[in-house]
């Protein structure tokens, strides 16, 4: 199976790569490109390493040879956020860059599944979609916003909170994948939280991404944690198609809910998404935080889709 990273040589994209050449299968291909020059370092690199996946680097002008024959792309290429800046500021550039990826992608690998990470999610996942529709190529089954880095953040706070190992944790996180529109179904936890408990730690989750700008100093985002997540997400996607089903959270487009795209456990198979999962119960104050959250996310999703349709 052949995976490309799209901004490889990028802060997400060289620790992402790293964590793909050490987990995907043996035997798998990953092609790595950036319009970064020093992407066929950051393949000779990787290729030092003693697995059994196949790494190779493309320049700017080996977009489609990248992704020719491609079964997975993660794309985490894009400007990172700095202090001060919120996802959406980086909408008109990052946007662009997703149409213009994915434009490539409908004709280098039609078949091919995305998982978006470049921000802001919840407007470049409906980008990609459109241009896949545009093209003829679109699956909704096969296009996800990667928010898996949402879920182990709340792994990782609930378990300090409590005291308990956070990898034993399961976490429900539903809505986008920006500030309030992260919703941790924290009330499922088999670990008991207060009231006070869960409305302390829900807006952390929010805003662990604020957290990690500001501690950077102008330095950049969350790359390192991204980069896990990414991993998380692409491995147990190659899986699935190849026949090992799970289910995990993502941004996808969705049918008989609130707005069009949408944050849900989802069961993922040999198509890409093969179920989308009913969320459980959510306690009022979720609900509440939910419900609130739908007419931004809404006009995130309506601004990409304008995006791509003007474009």
């Amino acid at each position: 199976m052949k995976v490309a990273v799209l901004g490889a040589a990028g802060g997400i994209g060289q620790p992402l790569s790293l964590l793909l050449k050490n987990g995907l299968p043996s035997g798998s291909e990953l092609a790595l490109y950036d319009v970064n020059p020093v992407v066929p370092g950051v393949a000779a690199d990787l290729s030092h390493i003693p697995t059994g996946v196949k790494v190779a680097g493309f320049g700017a002008d080996q977009l489609e040879d990248a992704l020719a024959g491609c079964s997975v792309v993660v794309i985490p290429a894009g400007v990172p956020r700095k202090p001060g800046m919120t996802r959406d500021d980086l909408f008109n550039t990052n946007a662009g860059i997703v149409r213009t990826l994915v434009a490539a992608g409908a004709k280098a690998c039609p078949d091919a599944c995305y998982a978006i990470i470049t921000n802001p999610v919840n407007s470049t996942v409906p980008i990609a979609a459109e241009t896949l529709k545009q093209a003829g190529v679109h699956d909704a089954r096969k296009v996800f916003g990667v928010t898996t880095l949402d879920v182990i953040r709340s792994k990782t706070f609930v378990g300090e909170m409590k005291g308990v190992a956070p990898e034993e944790l399961e976490v429900t996180v539903v809505g986008g994948h920006s500030g309030d529109t992260i919703i941790p179904l924290l009330s499922q936890l088999d670990v008991e939280l207060s009231d006070e408990q869960i409305e302390q730690l829900t807006p952390r989750i929010q805003n662990a991404g604020t957290e990690v700008v500001e501690a950077k100093a102008g330095g950049g985002s969350a790359t390192l944690s991204m980069a896990e997540a990414g991993a998380r997400f692409t491995l147990k996607l190659v899986a699935a198609l190849g026949g090992e089903e799970s289910i995990q959270c993502a941004y996808t487009e969705v049918e008989g809910q609130p707005t069009p795209f949408l944050a849900l456990p989802v069961r993922l198979g040999r198509n890409g998404v093969e179920e989308v999962m009913d969320p459980g119960a959510f306690s009022s104050y979720e609900r509440k935080i939910f419900d609130d959250m739908l007419p931004g996310l809404q006009a995130n999703i309506d601004k990409g889709l304008s995006f791509a349709r003007e474009s």
